[in-house]
């Protein structure tokens, strides 16, 4: 059972090397790796069905963050209203909630959240992942903790998991957004998991130092 942030961590850490190792086997959609994650998460993580959701929608009343009051402003007039929903790929939760995140139980989904986890994958057709797309997962994650702490006086752990194993150099991030990646996650403390088909950062949030930024994450031609 998982009762804390760093345990949520460490079950993420504790899975990780598997999750590289398997995703590497296969190209798929998004939601192909979150379910692939979300399956060794529970295997390898030993975290509980119990405690684990995947796309589960929140629903955050009075928004307080910026960000989301962007969100709802960008909405149809029809449909604009003081709350807005979010939807974390993977998202582990104290055992408190009872094994209940239904939508009509959104208090206590946002309340006892545990981990928020975010999934990205190089899957785009004759394009690549962007900074602006994963920007926009940062700046979710890091409003949902701020509404957290806010709301619940609880903080929340966030992390981005980045799955770049398309087979060609041009489908894959370029070493520059990765670098913008890097310093966003610093800012705003979200832990870095990424990883390609040779390279990977991870554990906890672990991210390049310079000397291995200087080598790159690719091979160079």
């Amino acid at each position: 059972m998982l009762n804390n942030v760093e345990q949520a961590k460490i079950a993420i850490s504790n899975s990780y090397d598997k999750i590289v190792s398997d995703c590497r086997k296969v190209l798929g959609s998004e939601l192909h790796y979150q379910a692939m994650i979300y399956h060794v998460l529970r295997i390898e993580g030993l975290v509980s069905v119990e405690q684990i959701g995947m796309n589960v929608k929140t629903t955050i009343k009075h928004v307080k963050t910026q960000f989301l009051k962007d969100r709802i402003a960008k909405k149809n007039m029809n449909y604009q209203s003081d709350g807005i929903e979010i939807i974390p790929d993977i998202s582990i939760y104290h055992n408190s909630i009872n094994a209940d995140w239904r939508r009509r139980n959104f208090e206590n989904t946002l309340k006892h959240t545990l981990y928020s986890l975010e999934i990205k994958a190089s899957e785009r057709q004759n394009g690549r992942l962007t900074f602006s797309e994963i920007k926009e997962d940062v700046l979710k994650l890091k409003a949902q903790f701020d509404e957290t702490k806010l709301k619940h006086g609880i903080e929340i752990g966030l992390g981005v998991m980045i799955i770049d194993i398309a087979p060609t150099d041009e489908e894959r991030m370029k070493l520059k957004t990765l670098e913008e990646v890097i310093n966003l996650t610093k800012e705003h403390d979200v832990d870095l998991w990424y990883f390609n088909r040779e390279k990977q950062i991870g554990q906890g949030g672990y991210t390049l130092d310079d000397s291995e930024l200087e080598e790159g994450i690719y091979k160079r031609k």
